[in-house]
């Protein structure tokens, strides 16, 4: 085996797509080669001892240059090649389909209450899937449904009032769905995600600050993914008017919602049993 070569992403993922040219110092392209789905590169190509040049590239991450030197045996172990995406911003999960696990994901949300404290929420029935892009992880896409009537606040007098027609009316809009437009790079540690939220039947553009926290194995022999998301809501965007405003003019409920998401998704288009 006269070349050898291991393309992982910044996460160690491998990269099956790349593609790894040597030149020799002249710029003569003398071999070129493809990363199999392991991200492993090899070929019997023989080269003559000395010093080559090795490029590797693949679509959406930037090229990375080294030199190589071929020994007297005339092998080559080039190890591994690092790629990063380009544009910045952290990797994402290898491309494919991807499941979130309700049992271990965090579906809540914060209101003001009396201007001075906070009430906190969840929703404890939903679904969602992500499908990472392989070629332009800009268009990666994630949808997701919630089912309004589970809302737990902890407090069954007002768990029924948020079900109401005062706010999230379940019994005329039961789910509350999100279907994402795209993802934009929003700083060396983060995305923004672009898309539609649609709650009482009314749809409205709300965008996702998105982390990405990294990988693990689980004790299932699947791969699970984690992720932080937040956003911010206003009441009146999905005609949820409804207010009691006690002294000062203070509203008893805020306007404004604090979404915040703490997701596990599973890789693949099923769960394995929890």
């Amino acid at each position: 085996m006269a070349l050898t070569a291991r393309i992982r992403t910044r996460d160690g993922w491998a990269v099956s797509h790349a593609v790894v040219t040597v030149t020799d110092m002249t710029g003569t392209q003398v071999l070129r080669a493809d990363a199999d789905d392991e991200g492993v590169v090899r070929d019997a190509t023989e080269l003559a001892p000395g010093p080559y040049t090795v490029i590797v590239t693949a679509v959406g991450y930037g090229p990375a240059a080294s030199t190589a030197i071929v020994t007297a045996s005339r092998r080559t172990e080039v190890g591994t090649v690092t790629l990063t995406r380009q544009g910045g911003g952290t990797e994402l999960p290898p491309p494919g389909p991807w499941t979130v696990d309700p049992a271990h994901s965090t579906v809540g949300a914060v209101a003001r209450h009396l201007g001075i404290s906070s009430v906190r929420g969840r929703f404890t029935d939903f679904s969602a899937a992500i499908e990472v892009a392989p070629d332009d992880v800009t268009k990666s896409r994630v949808e997701a449904v919630i089912r309004a009537a589970s809302i737990d606040t902890g407090n069954g007098t007002r768990d029924t009032h948020l079900r109401s027609a005062d706010f999230l009316d379940v019994e005329t809009h039961p789910e509350i769905t999100y279907r994402s437009a795209g993802l934009t790079v929003a700083g060396p540690d983060r995305w923004t995600v672009h898309g539609d939220l649609t709650m009482r039947g009314i749809a409205r553009p709300v965008d996702l600050d998105l982390a990405y926290l990294g990988t693990g194995a689980d004790p299932w022999g699947g791969t699970r993914a984690a992720f932080r998301a937040t956003a911010e809501l206003h009441r009146e965007d999905f005609a949820m008017n409804y207010n009691q405003v006690v002294q000062a003019g203070i509203a008893a409920i805020g306007t404004t919602l604090k979404v915040d998401l703490e997701i596990q998704a599973v890789q693949g288009e099923s769960l394995p049993q929890t």
